[in-house]
């Protein structure tokens, strides 16, 4: 319980100084992209002299824009939140939509301002489709460069976090092993005339393999015991929903929590290593959300 408290105290601390830090990582990836087209010049910019400062400040201020619009967006369609507890792969995932939404956004609005307020003197800015390719392709280009260097400067940040939320997720499955009250004994069967019965502390994990699954228990003498039943996964999972320790992490796994070594985290995925096999079990990425809450 400290442990969570003083992680949830963290967050509070990180949340409070994150919206004035996502502010200056949008302004400072403008003025990135902005200094970019002011050396580079695209959009006929070197034929407008003095006037040209004007619309890379109107840029600026439409890349502003878009990623506003693009928050909304992934907030209210996409149902994407900004969240810093919900784990560093919620973070890179939502970056990554981010940058998806924007990029094709601000090249809009660059064209559109291209064909409004820049074509007078250059004929190219006209709106057409070989236009907004040609925006997309730079500001695509640009915005990989800029992304580039926030993932390198928040690289150490991203390590601390994941190191930090495993060594809490792991702390809760330890206290949820010690909590847990004993449970009876059990018999699985299947579609035929198998069937096994043990101890439900000595099952491991239940595995869909073609029609049948396979059941990997711990016997009387350490060792590992390996039973295959016809059968599906949903049958199993009906047949265990009254015991709470045993979950379905992933469409092809069912593991006893109880019998969860440790948990491996990192941005990628996430893996239950378990006793006695040493097995390590994916976790789909459906639900890690769902193991997370069952374990806090």
């Amino acid at each position: 319980m400290q442990s969570r408290l003083l992680f949830n105290y963290s967050i509070l601390q990180f949340l409070i100084s994150s919206h004035k830090e996502t502010i200056n990582t949008r302004v400072i990836s403008c003025a990135f992209i902005v200094l970019a087209l002011a050396v580079f010049k695209p959009f006929g910019l070197e034929v407008w002299q003095w006037q040209a400062y004007v619309h890379l400040l109107a840029i600026f201020a439409l890349g502003l824009l878009s990623c506003f619009l693009t928050e909304v967006i992934l907030r209210y369609i996409v149902r994407m939140p900004r969240s810093y507890d919900r784990g560093v792969s919620y973070i890179i995932s939502r970056n990554l939509r981010f940058q998806c939404i924007n990029t094709p956004l601000v090249s809009l609005l660059i064209c559109l301002y291209r064909h409004f307020a820049m074509s007078d003197l250059v004929e190219a800015n006209r709106l057409s489709l070989s236009n907004y390719l040609e925006t997309l392709v730079i500001i695509a280009f640009l915005s990989f460069a800029i992304g580039l260097y926030w993932r390198f400067k928040f690289r150490s940040r991203y390590l601390a976090a994941e190191l930090e939320e495993t060594r809490l997720l792991n702390q809760q499955l330890k206290n949820m092993q010690v909590e847990a009250s004993p449970e009876p004994s059990l018999t699985l069967t299947g579609t035929t005339n198998e069937s096994i019965s043990l101890d439900v502390s000595d099952l491991l994990y239940i595995e869909a393999v073609g029609n049948y699954v396979k059941v990997m228990s711990k016997q009387t003498d350490g060792e590992v015991h390996t039973t295959m039943l016809r059968a599906t996964m949903k049958q199993m999972e009906d047949a265990l929903q009254a015991y709470p320790m045993i979950v379905r992490c992933h469409r092809a796994f069912m593991v006893n929590l109880g019998q969860v070594e440790q948990i491996s985290s990192n941005s990628r995925a996430m893996q239950l290593v378990m006793r006695h096999s040493h097995d390590a079990i994916p976790v789909s990425r459906s639900n890690v959300n769902k193991l997370k809450e069952l374990l806090g």
